[in-house]
């Protein structure tokens, strides 16, 4: 029986990743055609529609836009639907949380040794962080409280979507040779992920 348990949770852990994967790229596979075929059917008619036409459009426009936005007008433009629904109660806390983790797993505003190992005063425990601001980084309150030889280090935590903001100094970190993504992809998973292995 013991066994026979053992062999169930490791046939779960093997094929609930995959049925969850499946089930999120098909979500977003369904609802963008969903939102783009009746253009496309619009223009093409059922006879020349191919199925997947809006999701190769979907990608298109995505480069698009992230193209256009070199330019200063038009990066305004297109930050302007998210600058509304950061007015706005309701959306503005789901808003802001999505972006800053979509900028934190590009690595967006990023330097090089932005990932670093966090040793705490007094002990011999270490933890890996993000660092996230600077003093006199940008104009911003945070900035403004750290001291001249301090930094904001951003601490995930495993397997769950949260973690830590903490000022410490500057002597207190390390830098690793490691991207955000595959810090965030490392502490997330508690270390027992795949992702993160060096390619040989």
């Amino acid at each position: 029986m013991k066994k026979t348990i053992q062999y169930l949770l490791k046939g779960l852990a093997i094929l609930l990743p995959i049925i969850v994967t499946i089930a999120l790229v098909r979500w977003l596979l369904v609802t963008i055609e969903a939102w783009l075929s009746p253009v496309w059917l619009s223009v093409l008619g059922d006879h020349y529609y191919l199925p997947g036409l809006a999701f190769v459009s979907f990608l298109v426009i995505a480069v698009i836009i992230g193209f256009s936005s070199r330019w200063t007008t038009l990066n305004r433009l297109w930050m302007l639907p998210g600058r509304i629904m950061e007015r706005m109660p309701v959306l503005r806390s789901l808003y802001a949380t999505l972006t800053d983790i979509f900028d934190l797993m590009a690595g967006k505003n990023f330097a090089k040794e932005s990932v670093v190992l966090v040793n705490f005063p007094g002990t011999e425990t270490k933890l890996i962080g993000i660092v996230t601001r600077q003093h006199n980084q940008a104009r911003d309150k945070l900035s403004q409280c750290l001291g001249d030889d301090e930094v904001a280090v951003y601490l995930p935590m495993s397997y769950m979507v949260g973690g830590y903001m903490v000022m410490v100094p500057r002597h207190c970190v390390t830098p690793l040779d490691m991207s955000p993504a595959d810090a965030m992809q490392l502490v997330i998973s508690g270390g027992l992920g795949k992702g993160h292995k060096e390619n040989s």
